[in-house]
């Protein structure tokens, strides 16, 4: 049994994806940090500062002020309707898709350019083939 798992851990494909993982978090934390520190507040500006994560709606309990921060309101014991969290976590997603998006592609355009064979020199007929010299011998032989 233990024969077997060493077997089943060290093949390719198991490995493969315990790489792409490890990756694959790595490069969250890029694009999160991408998404986060540099495109949110530029479109934080463009929107002329609305926060959307600050946005929500009290369904139950006492807030102390009227506005004073979905966290503040989460400590309280409200239980809040935190709508615009939900509007940031949709925005973040459209941004890292098309992030995604846009790598994949360069990627793909990058692997194609690679796997293209360079320029085929055309063929160029430099005399019969083999096969026309035996032909033309055959057909020479036959004749009386």
């Amino acid at each position: 049994m233990i024969k077997e798992f060493k077997d089943f851990i060290a093949k390719g494909n198991v490995m493969d994806l315990a790489v792409g993982i490890i990756i694959g978090a790595a490069f969250t934390a890029i694009v999160q940090s991408l998404v986060n520190d540099l495109i949110n507040p530029v479109i934080g500006l463009i929107l002329g500062g609305i926060d959307f994560t600050s946005m929500y709606v009290v369904l139950s309990g006492d807030v102390p002020d009227p506005r004073p921060g979905l966290e503040v309101a989460r400590e309280s014991g409200a239980a809040v309707f935190a709508y615009g969290a939900f509007i940031t976590a949709c925005i973040n997603f459209l941004i890292i898709a098309f992030v995604v998006f846009m790598l994949v592609k360069s990627v793909n355009r990058i692997k194609s350019a690679a796997e293209k064979p360079d320029d085929v020199v055309p063929e160029v007929k430099t005399g019969p083939s083999e096969l026309d010299v035996l032909i033309e011998i055959r057909d020479s032989l036959s004749k009386p």
